[in-house]
């Protein structure tokens, strides 16, 4: 058993906090109060290789493992702790990687090469106003009309809209949409990768409006209105039906990045707590020196520790998946770790905020603290965002007792 990385994976982690260091702890501050990733960030990080990691070469991608996707998701939020460039990256390394298993060639050769490169967006448009959870239940239609798929219907809670429609000349996502009977639940459903933007025009049938979310705001959440937006045929994405298979595949690949980017979050807050105890001074000694700051501090550093381990098995069972292709190992054998580290890297990110906060008292309450950014970040996984984390245990529980005994 080798809990080490590899050459190439230390290298790379070296790489991606040296280009971090310089190019995002600088503005993370600042991304964070104006709402914005600069474009150029964007451009520049898709020129260093944070994007469609594991898509191979041929398609735009950076022919990586789901390892070294995990590694920067992972330091992306630890130099962006509010979360948002960290969601950017992880949104822009699994959706592309489901659309290259699954999509056409004329759709991977259009959509990747764009995405890898940091001049595209492709995200995942799932969630819909009665609920992001229950994928089955999903009513956005689309069904064809001389010879396109027209769409029909509300997303909303959507991650990158204004990137994709407003900063970038090409975006899109991996959407949902049911183009069978509703009473066929999970088998109505067809996935699509929906180029909203090409070539700097939005397509026709599309309006969008932006959410005032409370964290994170370097990203936008958005909705999108779909007033008989077409989609070319060439643009399904795993068959039609299919939808809902391509999608969980596609969430558990999303899940192990989400967990990456909390824990790297964690671990910087981690650290500011820590530097915080040694410099603060209270009745002529750093509050290190109480048992009541330094043993929570202890705990969590456990805890974190912990949670890596997990989120990297994680990864690793994905690149025996799809990348090593091990006789044996499918992509169902994911769903377990895929919710697991999901679930215990936002609740210890949490944990970790929460106790990061106390010990700076009400400095933390402010946002010369930062603190507040980073935990408003977080807590947006809290709240939902690649499933509620009742889901990952009602996903965890079906795993380890049987789906046929946890309905």
């Amino acid at each position: 058993m080798d809990f080490t990385f590899t050459r190439e994976e230390e290298l790379f982690r070296e790489s991606v906090r040296e280009f971090l260091s310089k190019k995002l702890s600088p503005l993370w501050e600042s991304i964070d109060e104006r709402s914005l990733i600069p474009t150029d960030l964007i451009r520049d990080m898709g020129s260093q290789g944070f994007f469609a990691i594991p898509v191979p070469e041929e398609y735009g991608g950076q022919g990586g493992s789901f390892t070294l996707a995990a590694i920067a998701a992972e330091e992306v939020g630890y130099h962006d702790p509010s979360m948002a460039t960290a969601v950017y990256t992880l949104l822009n390394n699994s959706w592309p990687y489901v659309l290259y298993l699954y999509g056409s060639e004329e759709a991977k050769g259009e959509i990747l090469p764009l995405v890898g490169s940091g001049r595209g967006f492709f995200g995942i448009a799932s969630t819909e106003p009665q609920g992001g959870s229950d994928v089955a239940g999903l009513r956005v239609s689309a069904s064809l009309e001389g010879g396109v798929y027209r769409v029909y219907g509300e997303k909303i809670y959507i991650s990158g809209v204004r990137e994709a429609l407003e900063q970038l000349d090409n975006g899109g996502w991996l959407l949902l949409a049911r183009t069978g009977r509703v009473e066929d639940k999970h088998r109505g459903l067809t996935a699509f990768a929906f180029a909203a933007k090409r070539g700097g025009s939005i397509v026709e049938g599309l309006e969008y409006s932006i959410l005032n979310t409370i964290g994170r705001h370097g990203i936008s959440t958005g909705i999108l209105n779909l007033k008989g937006a077409p989609i070319e045929p060439k643009y399904v994405v795993g068959g039609e039906g299919r939808g809902f298979y391509v999608a969980m595949e596609g969430f558990n690949l999303a899940r192990i990045l989400v967990a990456a980017a909390n824990i790297g979050s964690a671990r910087w807050a981690l650290e500011e707590a820590v530097k915080w105890s040694r410099e603060r001074v209270l009745f002529e000694r750093p509050i290190a020196s109480f048992q009541g700051v330094s043993f929570p501090l202890a705990e969590l550093a456990v805890e974190l520790e912990a949670t890596k381990l997990l989120v990297y098995k994680a990864a690793w069972t994905a690149d025996r998946i799809y990348v090593r292709k091990e006789p044996g190992v499918k992509p169902r054998d994911l769903a377990f770790y895929a919710a697991a580290s999901k679930m215990k890297a936002v609740e210890t990110s949490f944990k970790i905020y929460e106790t990061a906060m106390k010990t700076f008292g009400a400095l933390s309450y402010t946002k010369e603290g930062r603190l507040g950014r980073g935990f408003l970040g977080i807590l947006s996984y809290m709240a939902g965002a690649e499933g509620a984390q009742n889901i990952m245990k009602y996903i965890v529980a079906g795993e380890l007792i049987g789906r046929e005994h946890v309905r």
